[in-house]
Order: C-alpha cells, then sequence, then structure tokens
C-alpha cells in the first residue's frame, strides 16, 4: 500500500462514546514518515492511529468537548517487518474504571506500558464519525508524509459497539500464535464497515455498503495473509542499507554504485524445496542472484564473508562461489525485463535456475560450506540493479501475473509453472 490511501466520507453525525477499531498489518518500511493506519480528519482536529519515527504506536481522540478522548504512545517499539500484527482499539467512555475507556491490543495482549497516556474522561464523547471528517486509510489528508507502506487485511470498524480484541482472533492451542477470526459477529453501527477482508476489495463487506475509494496509489491484492505469511527481502539483514525496499520489500534496488552487497529473503530453511521469481527491470548486466547461508554478509565483492554464498551470474551464465570459485559456463545469459525462476532443494542441497520459464540448468549441487538455514540470495554493484520479486504473492512491483502457471502445492501464484514437489517459501509453505 506504499503510496496509498483510501477515502470515504462521513454519512451522518452521531455522539458516539462507544466504538472498535481492528485490523491486521503487515509493516514493510519501518522508521520513517509517522506512516498513519487510520484517521478521521476535518474540522478542528483528527482522531488517528500511527506509527512514529520511533516506531513506537500512538493513538488520538478528538473529543466534542474540552475534555480528552485519550492519548496513547506506546514504549513497545513495533519493528518486525516479516509478520503481521493485529491492532485493536477499543473505545467505551461509559465505563466507571477509568482504565477500562481505552484499551489497545496487538496480537491479542493488552498494552499497559506507555510513555504517554491520557484516559478519556467519563462519557466523553469522540467525533470520529462527525460529518465534517473524513475517514481515511493509510494516508492523511494529501499529506504524502504519511503513507503506510506494507500490506493490510481485515479491516473492521464499529459504530456504538465495543469488543474487545478476541472477538477478531484467538490463541493456537498448539503453536501459541494469535490467529485471525475471518468472519467475527459485529453489530456495525450506521457508520460501521469490513473492508479489506477479501482480496484488495474496498467495498463494505457489512451490511452497510460504506464504501471505500482510492485517493491515491495502487492497492494490489497479495497473496500474504495473517494465516500464512510469505517471504520477502529481508529489511533488517545486515546490510539492508545498501538497497532501496519498496512494495512491501518485494521490490529491491541497489543503492550504492561500485560496492558489491547482498539482500537476503525474510524466511531461510534447512530442509524442503522452495521457488521463487525474480523480475530484473534494471541493471541485468550487473546482478547476481542464488542462495545464500543465512548468516551471509557482503560488502565489496567476495569480501568480509562471514559464510560461503553461491550465485548465478546473470550475465556471465556460470555460479559464483565466494572466494571467486566459478562452476560451469555458458548456461545462458539474462537481459532486462526476464524473469529468472530460482529453485532450491534445502534437503538435498540442489540449485535449479529457470529464464522465463525455461530451464537453464537443473540439479547444481551447493557446495557443502553453504550449509544451515538457506535462503533466496541476490547482489549487485550497480545501482541500476532492480528486482521487482514475486515470493509468491502473485505481483511484480505492482503489476500482477499476466497469466499462472500450475503449483502442485496450491500455495501462491506465480508467472510459470513451478517444477514438481516445490512450493512458495512460505509459513504454510514450510510445513508441507
Amino acid at each position: 500500500m506504499a503510496s496509498t490511501a483510501l477515502t470515504r466520507s462521513i454519512s451522518s453525525t452521531s455522539t458516539i462514546n462507544k466504538f472498535t477499531l481492528s485490523m491486521w498489518i503487515k509493516r514493510g518500511v519501518v522508521s520513517a514518515n509517522y506512516p498513519r493506519l487510520f484517521t478521521s480528519n476535518g474540522g478542528t482536529g483528527d482522531t488517528y492511529l500511527r506509527f512514529n519515527n520511533d516506531d513506537t504506536l500512538e493513538w488520538s481522540g478528538d473529543a466534542s468537548n474540552a475534555s480528552s478522548a485519550g492519548y496513547l504512545i506506546t514504549n513497545r517499539k513495533f519493528r518486525d517487518p516479516l509478520a503481521w500484527y493485529h491492532i485493536v482499539i477499543q473505545f467505551d467512555s461509559t465505563q466507571g474504571t477509568t482504565a477500562n475507556r481505552l484499551k489497545l491490543y496487538v496480537n491479542g495482549v493488552q498494552e499497559i506500558s506507555f510513555s504517554t497516556q491520557t484516559l478519556p474522561n467519563q462519557n466523553v464523547t469522540d467525533k470520529i464519525v462527525d460529518t465534517s471528517k473524513v475517514h481515511r486509510i493509510g494516508g492523511n489528508a494529501g499529506s504524502a508524509d504519511s503513507f503506510f507502506d506494507g500490506s493490510m487485511s481485515h479491516f473492521h470498524f464499529t459504530q456504538g459497539y465495543s469488543y474487545a480484541a478476541s472477538t477478531f482472533g484467538s490463541t493456537d492451542s498448539t503453536t501459541g500464535e494469535w490467529t485471525i477470526n475471518t468472519s467475527p459477529s459485529l453489530t456495525m453501527g450506521t457508520n460501521g464497515f469490513t473492508i479489506l477482508k477479501d482480496g484488495k476489495t474496498i467495498t463494505d463487506q457489512s451490511a452497510n455498503s460504506n464504501n471505500f475509494s482510492l485517493a491515491s496509489g495502487t492497492l494490489t491484492k497479495t497473496e500474504d495473509c495473517p494465516s500464512n505469511v510469505f517471504a520477502t527481502n529481508n529489511p533488517l539483514c545486515n546490510i539492508a542499507s545498501r538497497w532501496t525496499k519498496t512494495n512491501g520489500n518485494n521490490t529491491i534496488q541497489h543503492a550504492n554504485s561500485g560496492a558489491w552487497t547482498a539482500m537476503i529473503s525474510s524466511i531461510t530453511s534447512s530442509v524442503g524445496k522452495y521457488y521463487m521469481e525474480a523480475k530484473i527491470t534494471g541493471g541485468a548486466s550487473r546482478s547476481m542472484f542464488g542462495v545464500m547461508s543465512a548468516d551471509t554478509k557482503i560488502m565489496g565483492y567476495q569480501t568480509n564473508l562471514t559464510t560461503i554464498c553461491l550465485y548465478y551470474n546473470l550475465s556471465g551464465g556460470e555460479f559464483q562461489q565466494s572466494g571467486g570459485t566459478t562452476s560451469g559456463n555458458n548456461y545462458g545469459t539474462f537481459a532486462d525485463n526476464d524473469i529468472a525462476g530460482i529453485a532450491v532443494d534445502c534437503t538435498n542441497n540442489k540449485l535449479s535456475i529457470y529464464k522465463n520459464g525455461s530451464a537453464l540448468v537443473t540439479n547444481h549441487t551447493i557446495p557443502a560450506t553453504v550449509n544451515g538455514f538457506i535462503g533466496f540470495g541476490f547482489t549487485s554493484d550497480s545501482n541500476s540493479t532492480i528486482y521487482q520479486c514475486n515470493y509468491g504473492n502473485g505481483i511484480f512491483g505492482t503489476t500482477s501475473v499476466s497469466s499462472a502457471g500450475t503449483n502442485a502445492s496450491g500455495i501462491g501464484i506465480f508467472e510459470y509453472d513451478v517444477p514438481s514437489g516445490y512450493t512458495a517459501l512460505s509459513t504454510k509453505g514450510l510445513n508441507l
């Protein structure tokens, strides 16, 4: 949802002392631009939920009078771009106990540690549904510095009804993880809505028909969801600053000309067979990709390595192992806008490379020095190099695959047929 904002005008003003916001979000870019998840603005003030630049979470209410409608800034920082967060704001100013009037939940657990905490006065009303305001999701009113970069799913707002996080999710008895309730039983109220429940739809999926409009940017459907988290490129790797990351960390551009640096996938594995695709939209002649051990570090070509990595050289058609060792040649080359397929067999230490759906080399032996947890890896020394990676989300950048290939596992959408026995690198794929 980078540079994307959704809007909806309020249909009628109501005095409101109870409401609930619930959303599932996965961050892309972190620590930047005060991204807003939700805003109700216009008139004299805003009600909003946002991340601050230090990655704390901030909630601000807009009271109908001089009394506060609540203000919270967490001590906890939310810096994990690799997993989904479930965030709930539960507001009920009718409660006699002050602490029960405003609650913030993350992944089913109530936040209780705040650097700033102002709780609502009893029976205070929030102007979240005043007709002077507009509901906005993913950005502020025309403000380019407040867009949320990442993914959203199952966004609910209830007017006049206060629900705890347990209405929208539950703890898995086996894994202990907080899991989504895809069809919570809710009373919505006049301005209540449910969007982003089924793919990318911004049509209200409650009975209210409180539909949103796309105010800016593009909205792209992704297979990544709270119940199946797909790999992306890992913005937390030790040299991620050498890459510009967009589209939920699925598009990467090398940002340091003249120095070879690497990027690894956010999920790695020691067993199983996994496939992904990358469309090289710039700088193919200065690019290599393949696999690497999870703790590999490349800064400077073939130097400062903590483990061994193996790359397929796009322009030379050979495999290059760290330390300058090459293996084979004349496998074929890539040019800009070609789609590369990478298939890694972590169990048997084999790597296969495909070009626009055709195999260039199959079952190349990965040296024993590439061991432990192995991930997909990319490297370049040119700031023109751009990889649009599809780990199974079904998109290159913001464009969906043109005609999906087959996938025997049923997990993920790819441009070309997935090799038999391989699947997407995702949480469900890991458990096949």
